[in-house]
């Protein structure tokens, strides 16, 4: 609370000494921008890029987790899966963006670099807490006749669950942010990407900060859910992560 009533006040002091040419608008006429356009234009983006993320954010994890569940129990592939995790990584979503644009349309970008910003950190998040499990409880499984599946379900995945849920924490924040590049890149005509394009597009700073905001609070929104759930499916987890 205390750091964030501190950038609330850097940025009244920046918009109240005219910083950057005077187009740091206050904090009181970002958030009179809000009341004065009202639910009905911030509801509907709101709820369709909230949309575009969640599906981007099932898509991505889903592949993340089964691939790295795949590599735990084939190990012989795991040079080939992290290459090709590191591959989409380091490619240029942007670039990749107009290409899925072309050939699928509609949302499907949305929804695509939603998926890719949010793989690569819950892969390697969720492999290396099934590779922390407990030694001495896998021998136990072993010596009881149990295999890789035995392992896998009795032990290695209540192991992984603080470091998975570790990282889809931050996969919830990088799917809006993807979500709202895919908004960015046209085929779509509304969703809070394309109301920052139509703010910036008209000179209406105000409102842009407000919808930077309203993506701003989505990204924290999405980062407290997947912690409630963490905290309710495994409390343990926070305890570890303290």
């Amino acid at each position: 609370m205390l750091g964030v009533l501190g950038l609330v006040a850097v940025w009244w002091l920046l918009a109240a000494f005219g910083v950057a040419g005077g187009t740091i608008p206050s904090p009181w006429q970002v958030l009179h921008t809000m009341a004065t356009d009202g639910w009905g234009l911030y509801g509907p983006n709101f709820r369709i890029t909230a949309l575009g993320a969640l599906k981007g954010f099932v898509w991505g994890n889903g592949l993340a987790i089964a691939l790295a569940i795949v590599i735990v129990l084939v190990p012989r592939i795991e040079s080939l899966a992290t290459q090709l995790a590191i591959l989409s990584y380091c490619t240029p979503l942007l670039a990749l963006g107009p290409i899925i644009l072309v050939v699928f349309g509609g949302r499907t970008p949305t929804v695509f670099l939603a998926a890719m910003y949010c793989f690569f950190t819950t892969m390697v998040g969720t492999v290396t807490g099934l590779r922390s499990a407990d030694r001495t409880s896998l021998d136990l499984v072993r010596a009881y006749g149990g295999g890789r599946w035995q392992q896998l379900y009795r032990v290695r995945l209540i192991s992984a669950l603080p470091n998975t849920f570790a990282a889809l924490k931050i996969a919830a924040p990088s799917a809006v942010l993807g979500a709202i590049i895919g908004e960015y890149l046209g085929g779509v005509d509304s969703g809070i990407g394309v109301a920052l394009t139509a703010a910036q597009t008209s000179y209406n700073v105000p409102r842009t900060w407000a919808m930077a905001l309203a993506a701003a609070a989505l990204a924290g929104l999405g980062y407290a859910v997947v912690a409630l759930i963490a905290r309710l499916v495994a409390p343990w987890t926070a305890q570890e992560q303290r």
